[in-house]
């Protein structure tokens, strides 16, 4: 039961806050400030998301070592992705890369 009223009411909250876009269009500006920032929210979010997931796989702490093939296919995706500004080529290299090290290494 507390599971369904809190799915309800975050849907209840996304669409009140998409509607809300809709409905005040463009009559709310935004500073240049607040409209820079914003441009980092992806940025910031992929982030706080990706790291944990490669730092700590398993969620019992650190795995910094050579067994870890998060840390491995990502160090290796973001070299190429410096080298090459390639997305697809990093992305389909970085998933290569973590099935190899999972399969022979791990």
């Amino acid at each position: 039961m507390s599971a369904t009223v809190t799915i309800l009411g975050m849907a209840l909250i996304t669409f009140v806050i998409k509607a809300l876009v809709f409905i005040l269009g463009d009559r709310v500006g935004f500073s240049p400030t607040l409209r820079l920032a914003l441009g980092f929210v992806p940025v910031t979010v992929l982030t706080a998301i990706i790291v944990p997931m490669v730092l700590a796989p398993h969620g019992q702490g650190l795995e910094l070592s050579w067994h870890n093939p998060q840390l491995a296919a990502a160090l290796f995706s973001v070299l190429l992705c410096a080298v090459t500004r390639h997305q697809l080529l990093t992305i389909l290299s970085g998933l290569l890369v973590f099935f190899g090290w999972q399969y022979f290494v791990g």
